[in-house]
């Protein structure tokens, strides 16, 4: 009987799950104007865990309306987040640093749920994310500007660092913790307000990190969170209240966003195909390097490693 009711366990999780489970599964909130909204998505993305198949969120694909409710939060909200003093600004982030320090476990698990990492290389993926948000602490000197007196006869020059406005970034799958803190800890440092779409494949990260970023005292809608697929990342390179776009992923998407976004008169950054390229010289032990390369590839679940042999 025990042996049997393995067997039907299995079987389920192969095959009945999207009929029978995906109805009862948890979805994946919005974060709007500092909550946790529930969607009125009509189409939404079952998230499955990659070792037992099991759908555990469903995310969902945004409609129109709610991402401008999320940009325009992010917009009221820079009037005054822009304002505050800068020193503020950097207690906030110590805070939330030593915030991501404590739960480095909890955004561990949740990266091994939705991406499929190892624990030991999820806490990785955070801790390389945190070390964004302790260099942001030193924002009293990324801020300074510059000045030159005497640049002709009765003329200095100074010039300052001033906020953009709202940013928004769009994230992939294979870092859910480590992309998105490269992007929204330093923007919001630097008084600015920042929308983020992560990776519809494993957004549980990126939520845990906008509780903890309420908790460190991030005003309300100083950062909010959408969900969705191209039509997100479209709204995104077009809304005319969104200034800036960071993106990290493919080619393709990413020579979209560039393309689109820059014509739109946003300021893009792209970073795309981001693949490991390796070079074996003719001493490399066979066993060593072929072990080394195999765990590069499959590591993070979405990187891949180009070999070249040199005779």
């Amino acid at each position: 009987m025990e042996i049997r009711g393995i067997l039907f366990k299995r079987l389920f999780l192969s095959f009945g799950q999207r009929a029978f489970v995906t109805s009862t599964v948890p979805t994946t909130k919005l974060f709007i104007n500092g909550k946790f909204v529930e969607s009125s998505a009509s189409k939404w993305i079952d998230v499955h865990n990659p070792a037992t198949n099991e759908v555990v969120t469903r995310v969902p694909i945004c409609p129109k309306e709610e991402m401008e409710e999320a940009v325009a939060s992010a917009k009221a909200a820079f009037k005054s987040w822009s304002n505050t003093s800068i020193l503020t600004r950097q207690q906030t982030m110590f805070h939330y640093q030593s915030l991501i320090k404590k739960n480095m476990k909890r955004l561990a698990e949740s990266i091994t749920e939705e991406q499929g990492k190892t624990l030991v290389d999820a806490e990785g993926d955070v801790f390389r994310g945190l070390q964004v948000v302790e260099h942001a602490c030193s924002v009293t000197s990324l801020q300074l500007g510059e000045s030159l007196p005497s640049i002709a006869q009765n003329m200095d020059i100074h010039s300052y660092r001033i906020p953009l406005g709202v940013c928004a970034g769009v994230t992939p799958f294979n870092f859910p913790a480590m992309i998105p803190l490269w992007m929204f800890p330093l923007a919001l440092v630097c008084g600015n307000t920042f929308v983020l779409k992560p990776s519809e494949r494993d957004p549980g990260a990126s939520m845990i990190l906008m509780e903890l970023l309420k908790e460190a005292g991030v005003p309300d809608g100083v950062v909010n969170v959408i969900h969705g697929q191209h039509e997100a990342v479209t709204f995104i390179c077009e809304h005319p209240d969104i200034k800036a776009i960071s993106f990290v992923g493919s080619d393709q998407a990413g020579k979209y966003i560039y393309e689109r976004g820059s014509k739109n008169g946003k300021r893009v950054q792209s970073n795309m195909g981001a693949k490991n390229h390796g070079v074996v010289m003719p001493d490399a032990n066979k066993e060593h390097t072929l072990n080394q390369v195999s765990r590069d590839q499959f590591l993070t679940t979405g990187l891949w490693m180009k070999i070249t042999q040199v005779e």
